[in-house]
């Protein structure tokens, strides 16, 4: 790698807690729902709920969940990331390949302040969520413009539907398979998203259904093979639909038994896959007399760090053009 590249790459998750501790995910989770782009409600209401109610009731409640999944380097979103941005680097030693958080750390101002320090000029910014959305990536683009450290950047926005990046899913869902068997049901399940939001516009679901039609079509899968679904609902008002619970429970009842569940929604592997579908959903079909198996994200797949390697590359040729 050059000693002062002029170009750089950031790969934006959207963060974890520093600990498996109550603490720290209080921490964690006061900074992300404290996001207007995550919850819009007014602050003089939103604000004593989230402090005084949901925050000291669902701390120590997802503490336990982040325990049962915290690796030996710490949370797993966190190290996959880290890996990811690393195989990354591997592939184009001529830039910089960093990664921050969009809520914890490393923050997005405090990494590119420092990129700027180091002498890069121009940054590529890829949020690590493949279908655009208001809460996710609109959000990082808020982040990077509040830091105005006075660098050029450039915003990936989406890839959806990007063929290598399609490819790649596919691939691991066949390698899998191959290693594991083929389950009779393949599931798609994306995280959730506030059914009020779509309704405003916001283009998650489609852009999700594209993803899930995309990846389907470069396995050959027959319609009736595969299902897309949403998961993680937080609040009461109503989400995406279908949810990924009521989908198993609607495939066991038909005598499904066993499903193969992928969420190409999530870069890295984390609380909402290895925890909520890895373990929840696959004790909850369980208990349906079924079998679910859960194909792991990309993480650090040399197939992922080439697709994404690539999207940098158009992204910058599209400058230059």
């Amino acid at each position: 790698m050059p000693a002062s590249p002029s170009i750089a790459l950031l790969l934006v998750n959207l963060g974890t807690p520093d600990a498996p501790t109550a603490r720290a995910v209080r921490r964690y989770l006061g900074e992300f729902l404290h996001d207007h782009r995550v919850v819009q409600l007014t602050r003089w209401l939103w604000c004593p709920l989230l402090h005084f109610a949901i925050l000291p009731l669902r701390g120590p409640k997802v503490a336990h969940k982040y325990a049962q999944i915290w690796m030996e380097e710490g949370s797993p979103l966190a190290v996959h990331t880290r890996r990811l941005a690393a195989v990354v680097q591997s592939l184009q030693p001529q830039w910089r390949v960093v990664h921050a958080m969009r809520y914890g750390q490393p923050a997005i101002a405090t990494v590119l302040e420092r990129l700027r320090a180091e002498g890069v000029r121009q940054v590529v910014v890829l949020p690590l969520y493949p279908q655009y959305s208001t809460t996710t990536t609109a959000s990082v683009a808020d982040a990077v413009a509040k830091a105005g450290v006075g660098l050029d950047v450039r915003m990936i926005d989406d890839y959806a539907v990007d063929p290598a990046w399609v490819d790649a899913v596919a691939d691991s869902i066949r390698m899998d398979r191959a290693a594991h068997g083929t389950g009779r049901h393949l599931l798609f399940s994306f995280h959730g998203l506030p059914q009020r939001l779509a309704d405003q516009g916001d283009p998650y679901p489609q852009r999700c259904e594209a993803s899930a039609e995309a990846i389907a079509a470069a396995l050959d899968l027959p319609a009736d093979a595969w299902s897309l679904s949403y998961q993680s609902r937080f609040g009461r008002e109503r989400w995406l639909q279908p949810a990924a619970a009521e989908v198993l429970d609607e495939l066991a009842a038909r005598g499904v038994d066993s499903v193969d569940v992928v969420c190409p929604g999530f870069a890295v592997d984390c609380l909402e896959t290895l925890e909520e579908v890895a373990m929840m959903l696959a004790a909850r079909f369980a208990e349906r007399g079924g079998r679910l198996h859960y194909i792991p994200c990309l993480n650090e797949a040399p197939s992922h760090a080439q697709a994404l390697a690539a999207l940098a590359q158009r992204r910058l040729d599209m400058c230059d053009a």
